[in-house]
């Protein structure tokens, strides 16, 4: 029978506690979000600055729609580059300090245009071993070769790079906030060794945009660094921005080898130009009301503390994303039960989105919550854990 591994393969992912399913958000992004009927506190959102239900965002998406229309009606280099797209490049470069840029329909499209583009058999590529899904992927699909050094692990780095540097083309790749860890990586020193090997550096900063560094310019910023210190940034605005879609930024010829060769930017419709429109208003926001960071940053010192008091079994993480680990995946979704019976809204990740037997709960912090919020969320925390520890 065509395709008869589908209904085996679904079996054991539910037999593994691995399985996924759709729920259903009956409201907007924010302190609380409706399920299935039931209100719960989110800690679930990626929405760190807590704009994407801000009055004045929805306020400049009507006016972006009003003025632009809502569809771009091409593709970039049809009809679908607006001038909203230029404003916003020119925003973007001020704000970020930026050479130039492009847009795409996402980040998950953004990595992997930029592998696909540059990389052929002949070229290498080196990944930090818990990349972002969309980045691995790109790798695996790549005809170059690919390495993955240990997390963080700049002496693996270093060997991988030495080792193989009768290559031409070399491609490093690292998150500057990663997305299920929370932490860091030491793109100071990523970008150093990148250097002494002549090997280009990209930086996906989908988790620090709008978060760290001042004005919120991202990882690099907050590390010293400038956005243009790194060959290839990318960014995102359905994170800290509250809107929806990605950037890659680079050098201007980078940019406009882009606009000619790559697939993924050449055959896609742009960007609605009312979302354009709003992702300005929310980079305005962003750079503008350091309020935001502040109480983010307060609410994440609060819970980290809080952690330590009730020996909740936190990953390192100074950033919104404070993953409790678990370990086991079917332990780890009886925790998010239970606290889905406390009316609150938290995710169990599980493999293969993370190694296995470091499934964990991804708690994510955000400006709409309260200081009350925090330490409710700690209290049954630590009760869950405990109730569902061997």
């Amino acid at each position: 029978m065509a395709f008869s591994f589908i209904e085996p393969a679904l079996q054991q992912r539910q037999s593994e506690h691995l399985y996924r399913k759709l729920n259903t958000v009956q409201s907007k992004q924010s302190r609380y979000v409706y399920i299935n009927g039931k209100q719960y506190l989110n800690f679930s959102s990626n929405d760190y600055l807590g704009l994407a239900s801000d009055p004045e965002m929805i306020k400049a998406w009507q006016k972006g729609a009003e003025l632009y229309g809502v569809g771009s009606g091409g593709s970039y280099l049809v009809t679908g580059y607006h001038q909203v797209h230029h404003d916003l490049t020119q925003q973007l470069k001020e704000w970020l300090g930026l050479t130039d840029l492009c847009f795409f329909s996402s980040g998950y499209s953004a990595n992997q245009a930029m592998v696909s583009l540059l990389l052929n058999k002949h070229d290498l590529l080196i990944q930090d071993k818990l990349n972002h899904a969309s980045l691995m992927e790109a790798g695996q699909h790549s005809t170059a070769k690919m390495s993955r050094f240990k997390h963080n692990d700049l002496n693996h780095l270093s060997h991988l790079l030495e080792k193989q540097s009768q290559i031409d083309n070399k491609l490093v790749i690292t998150e500057g906030v990663f997305s299920m860890d929370g932490d860091n990586s030491p793109v100071t020193h990523i970008n150093r060794l990148c250097k002494q090997h002549d090997a280009w550096l990209m930086v996906d900063d989908a988790h620090g945009i709008g978060v760290l560094g001042e004005q919120g310019k991202g990882s690099l910023n907050a590390q010293g660094m400038d956005n243009t210190d790194c060959e290839i940034y990318m960014g995102t605005f359905g994170k800290a921005l509250g809107v929806g879609g990605a950037f890659v930024s680079g050098s201007p010829q980078l940019i406009d080898y882009i606009t000619n060769f790559s697939k993924h930017y050449i055959y896609t419709t742009g960007l609605s130009p009312a979302m354009a429109y709003c992702i300005g208003e929310a980079a305005k926001m962003a750079q503008q009301q350091q309020w935001r960071r502040d109480h983010l940053m307060a609410l994440i010192d609060q819970f980290k503390q809080l952690a330590g008091q009730f020996e909740i079994p936190l990953m390192p993480s100074n950033t919104p994303i404070q993953p409790v680990l678990i370990g086991n995946s079917e332990t780890a979704l009886n925790v998010a039960k239970c606290l889905k019976e406390k009316g609150i809204w938290v995710t169990a990740i599980r493999p293969p989105t993370v190694p296995e037997n470091s499934a964990r709960l991804r708690i994510t912090l955000t400006v709409n919550h309260t200081k009350q919020d925090i330490t409710y969320l700690a209290q049954q925390l630590q009760r869950a854990v405990n109730a569902n520890s061997n």
